[in-house]
């Protein structure tokens, strides 16, 4: 990495509970192609604050995670489709102050349901319906998955999240099993209140086909664990991480790292 210098450009993250993967990747990378920028995770303690911030101090790149991904709409000038289609962020590009928004989680799901060949006559259950989980939903519809059910306790944003995509919505799990089970939600995320919590019932993940969990830190949740466990397949929400932070670095710099760049940078996040 570069010593510090006035012609740096600046890239950040903005969680409420940061990590360093994006850290890491993001500038493992500006390292590999002799880029002079820099990557910084923030929690910022005033979301319109910090959106101002990177406006006004003309930082290039802002990745958004959990819980802002819809909040920060209003402080946007632009929406791309990526974004406007789900009504949630992930990405912001600064251009001269201008702050065009995108949702890079939408194209980390759609590849991975399609690299590890899910059948799309697979029935769902999809555990949540934040920013997240909106990018989970629209990929699963325009995948060709009609089977799917949303479980989240608010019926207002649930119902309205399934219905939006013509799938169903449902309060809670109930003893309900699926060939796909989903988790969206922060149950298993590092440092928070259920980071200890399995997301599904031991018999629900049993009788599925596939596991996946969104969340990426630790890359081993409790949910990838007992699913490993149980010799199920999984996805995990560490490979949700590399792709869209991957698209990321694509809109941020307008450089495709190759395949081989990635894989370094992706190995040297996980031995942190």
């Amino acid at each position: 990495m570069p010593i510090l210098n006035k012609d740096m450009t600046l890239c950040i993250s903005l969680s409420a509970r940061p990590s360093n993967n994006g850290t890491r990747f993001h500038n493992h990378l500006y390292e590999q192609l002799e880029l002079n920028w820099i990557y910084k995770a923030f929690a910022p303690t005033n979301l319109e604050q910090a959106i101002a911030g990177v406006r006004g101090l003309g930082i290039r790149g802002c990745a958004v995670s959990m819980p802002y991904k819809e909040d920060v709409i209003a402080l946007v000038d632009e929406m791309d489709p990526s974004a406007k289609a789900i009504d949630s962020v992930n990405t912001i590009v600064n251009t001269d102050g201008h702050l065009k928004a995108y949702n890079t989680d939408y194209t980390a799901i759609e590849q991975l349901l399609a690299s590890n060949a899910v059948p799309t006559s697979y029935s769902v259950l999809v555990q949540g319906a934040g920013g997240m989980a909106k990018a989970t939903v629209a990929a699963l519809r325009d995948a060709g998955f009609t089977n799917v059910t949303v479980l989240a306790r608010n019926e207002t944003t649930g119902r309205a999240l399934a219905e939006q995509y013509g799938f169903q919505w449902r309060p809670a799990l109930d003893g309900g099993t699926a060939d796909l089970v989903i988790n969206v939600t922060p149950l298993g995320m590092a440092g928070g209140p259920g980071a200890d919590t399995l997301a599904f019932p031991q018999d629900t993940i049993d009788a599925a086909q596939v596991v996946f969990d969104v969340v990426a830190l630790p890359a081993e949740t409790p949910l990838i664990a007992a699913a490993r466990a149980a010799g199920k397949p999984v996805i995990t929400g560490a490979e949700v991480a590399t792709i869209q932070a991957l698209e990321q670095f694509v809109l941020y710099t307008g450089v495709r790292p190759s395949a081989e760049q990635v894989r370094a940078a992706e190995e040297f996040t996980r031995a942190q």
